[in-house]
């Protein structure tokens, strides 16, 4: 049996962006209609190659505009390589950008059972978990109120108790914990400690090395779209910064 999880094989992104400035919607359409407008190809990701055994905890370092989210939409299949591969074998919880998939007019508790549903949970299974996801958010006291009244730290506590509600086959987090106060981190740190010993896989955005060294065996650097470094994760993160150094 393969124990490969997640399999990213030169895989290449390119987006397009446009070389010169568009003042409105209409004026972009008007544009691309007649032709007018230009394009710069930008390669955002760059030939990347990895693979992850099932169980593996790996960490993803790299300064702003590396492809470090980008990686992770790809693996998360939000969009797709304009070349090479990525094979994924199980089931993805994620949480990516801060506040995906919450309705900002509903309530928290409301926007539980969506997020729920999202993640591909029945509203039995939430109902049954309700409690627990409000106990290890500790937002009792504000299930009633809109999420577009929730700050960052909140929504972070809320989507990670649900994202964490049973041991997924693999974790994808993306520098959400950053958000949350000293407690809550480490109140996270230990149920991801907690997953990876119920052999959840996990892969990891963060600019704390040290978070990155703590929660992951392995790790990736990426600079500028390119796979710089892979390997222990100790190791990587003391190379990464000292190349900033």
């Amino acid at each position: 049996m393969d124990s490969s999880v997640i399999q990213v094989k030169n895989a290449t992104l390119r987006f397009n962006i446009a070389s010169e400035k568009v003042e409105s919607l209409k004026e972009y359409f008007i544009k691309t209609v007649k032709g007018q407008l230009r394009f710069k190809e930008f390669l955002v990701l760059k030939n990347i190659d990895f693979e992850v055994k099932r169980g593996e905890s790996w960490g993803i370092v790299g300064s702003n505009g590396a492809g470090k989210s980008t990686l992770l939409k790809l693996i998360c299949g939000i969009i797709a390589p304009d070349s090479g591969h990525v094979t994924v074998n199980g089931t993805i919880s994620p949480m990516l950008e801060l506040g995906a998939g919450f309705d900002a007019q509903l309530t928290a508790g409301e926007n539980i059972y969506i997020q729920g549903a999202l993640l591909g949970h029945s509203r039995s299974y939430m109902k049954k978990h309700y409690d627990e996801i409000v106990d290890f958010s500790e937002l009792s006291d504000f299930l009633d109120m809109p999420i577009k009244n929730y700050s960052t730290g909140m929504q972070a506590r809320l989507a990670f108790a649900i994202a964490t509600v049973v041991d997924p086959e693999i974790l994808i987090v993306d520098e959400v914990l950053a958000v949350g106060d000293i407690a809550f981190q480490r109140k996270c740190t230990n149920r991801i400690h907690e997953m990876l010993n119920n052999d959840t896989t996990l892969l990891l955005v963060a600019h704390d090395n040290y978070l990155i060294q703590q929660l992951c065996e392995k790790a990736i650097w990426l600079r500028k779209g390119e796979l710089v470094m892979t390997g222990n994760s100790k190791e990587v993160c003391e190379a990464y910064a000292k190349y900033y150094e």
